[in-house]
Parts: structure tokens; sequence; C-alpha cells
């Protein structure tokens, strides 16, 4: 099966080492990151976009999929994927636990593109019923990878995600939760995801997503990358208010900051594939604090690589990144 792409920590970083050629910036010299800045993924979502399954297996060689979220990200938000997964999920016995992943993965994407970001009294019917027909079939096949391959994470973590949208309520959530939590008690995508199962959009209540991720930062070594939670859970929290400047204050600024310097600024934080969202996340938490200082840091680190997540929280994430950097 495929490889991890990384060890343990403290190895040395390999991201740097197949990095994409940094394409010709826009006048606020900004641009958006590609295939996670790493020339192999772009050769593995090439192949993806052909259809080109043999050519996909070729490309996952060098990355752990029931680990990596970043990568299965890049084949699940393909769009076209879904036309052809099915033969490999039938045809090929041997990857039959990584076709069904990409393809429960891709649907649980692709059904959230058929409900749409409107809010749900603003959904139609047949938009609900193609939603609820894409997540039925990914639930589906991503348990069945799940019992394939017990030890990977990524199936628990798209199952939060079709959970949520299904509306299948508290209890069979938390139990997806705690099936990843167990494969790693320190996953940032799963611990992101549930900092959204936990805003009151979602029947959470306030405080809760926020004292969540505080627990975990105050559990993880440093350099980890866990550090991004408590900028994700403070996102939110800007995402919930009316008040566009509820992060301004000296308590949030300093929390970040601390997060930051021990996390994705501290010398053993390990740059692995698509590092560059993480520093996003970061920066966009930190600018909308009004924090003045690290965020310097973290533009600088970037270099104009702008990540279409967090900023799609905008309603202009290019024109807002370029701003924010600006003033960084």
């Amino acid at each position: 099966m495929f490889g991890r792409l990384f060890g343990g920590g403290g190895e040395r970083p390999e991201a740097d080492s197949y990095a994409l050629p940094v394409p010709r910036r826009r006048r606020n010299g900004a641009y958006t990151l590609r295939a996670l800045g790493d020339a192999r993924v772009l050769a593995l979502v090439e192949a993806a976009d052909a259809g080109d399954w043999e050519g996909v297996k070729a490309g996952l060689v060098p990355f752990d999929l029931g680990h990596d979220h970043k990568v299965l990200g890049q084949l699940a938000d393909l769009d076209g994927v879904q036309d052809w997964i099915g033969r490999a999920v039938e045809e090929d016995k041997e990857h039959r636990a990584t076709a069904l992943l990409i393809s429960g993965a891709r649907h649980v994407v692709w059904g959230w593109e058929a409900r749409t970001a409107e809010r749900a009294a603003n959904v139609t019917q047949e938009q609900w019923r193609v939603f609820h027909e894409r997540l039925d079939l990914a639930e589906e096949q991503l348990f069945e990878a799940a019992e394939l391959r017990p030890e990977w994470i990524t199936p628990w973590r798209c199952l939060l995600t079709s959970g949520r949208g299904m509306s299948l309520g508290p209890v069979v959530n938390r139990t997806r939760l705690d099936a990843a939590l167990r494969r790693d008690p320190l996953d940032l995508e799963t611990h992101i995801d549930w900092v959204s199962q936990l805003q009151p959009r979602w029947s959470g209540e306030p405080g809760q997503a926020l004292a969540f991720a505080r627990d975990a930062f105050a559990r993880a070594p440093q350099g980890h990358r866990i550090g991004c939670v408590i900028a994700m859970a403070h996102i939110e929290e800007w995402v919930e208010s009316e008040h566009a400047g509820c992060l301004e204050t000296p308590e949030i600024q300093a929390e970040l900051r601390n997060a930051a310097d021990h996390s994705i600024l501290h010398p053993a934080y390990v740059r692995r594939p698509g590092w560059q969202q993480d520093f996003n996340m970061f920066a966009m938490a930190l600018s909308l604090a009004g924090e003045r200082h690290t965020v310097r840091r973290v533009f600088q680190a970037l270099d104009g690589a702008r990540t279409e997540w967090p900023w799609s929280y905008f309603a202009e994430p290019e024109k807002q990144f370029a701003r924010h950097q600006r003033r960084a």
C-alpha cells in the first residue's frame, strides 16, 4: 500500500525539494497556491483529472492517504473524479480501500456542492435530494474504507463532515470524533472540523469551540501544527459574531501570538506539502485581531502564497488577503 511521506518529528522537511515554481504574481504581490505547492501533488492531481487510475496510484506512492487530509482533499475537490473512481472501486480489489476513500471523500464534497452555501431555508427540495443521495453513498464507501483499513483516520474525518450535513446528531458525530482521535489525538483537521461542529449555527453552545481548541493546544508538543486550531476557533468566533471587531482585544492577540510561536513559528515545526495553509489560518486570524507584530512574520513566510481556505469566509478573499498583507 501507499507509504508515508514523512516519518517522526525532527526529520528534515522535504517540501522545499519539490516546491512548484512561484507563478507570476498579481499586482498585489499575491498568488493562489495550487496543488499544495508541491510538484508531486500536481502530478497526482493531473493524473486524477485525466481519469488515469494507474497514474493516480503511482502518484500516491510518496503519500499516506489514510492520514494526509491535505492530499486527499486535493482529490476530493477535483470535479470529474466522481465520473471514473467508481470503476476503480469495483475493478481494483488490491487497492479497493484507497479507491473507496477517494470516492467517499469526493462524494462528500460533491454533496455539499449540490447543497450550495445558501442558508437551509434557501436550498431547494431537489438540491436537498441530491445532497443526501451523494452523502448516503459517501457514508457507505467511507465506512467500508475504514473497515478495510482500521488504522486510517481520514475516513473518520470525512464522516464527521457528512454527519454534520445529514444532521445525524451529537451522539453519532461524537462517536465519529472519538474514532478519529483514537487514531491521532492531536490530528489538526479533525479538531478543526469539530470546532465547526461546536458553533451555534450547528447547535453548539457559545464558548464550547474555544474550550475544545485550548484543551488540544495545551496537550501539544512544541512545533505541532495543532496550534492552528486556536486560530480557526477565533476565526469561527468572528464568523458567528455580528461585530466585525470582535477579535480585536489584547487577550486574543496574545493568545494568537502564543499559539503561533509554539506551532508554525517554532523551530520544530515541519513544513510538509501544503504548510502554507497553516500559515494562512494564522495570517487571517491575526489580521482579524488587529495584531501588528507576529502577523508580519507570518506574511513574510508566506511570501504572497494565498490558500483558498480560510479566506473563502470573506466575500472577496483575494482582495482581503492582499489588503491584510499590505497592512502587515
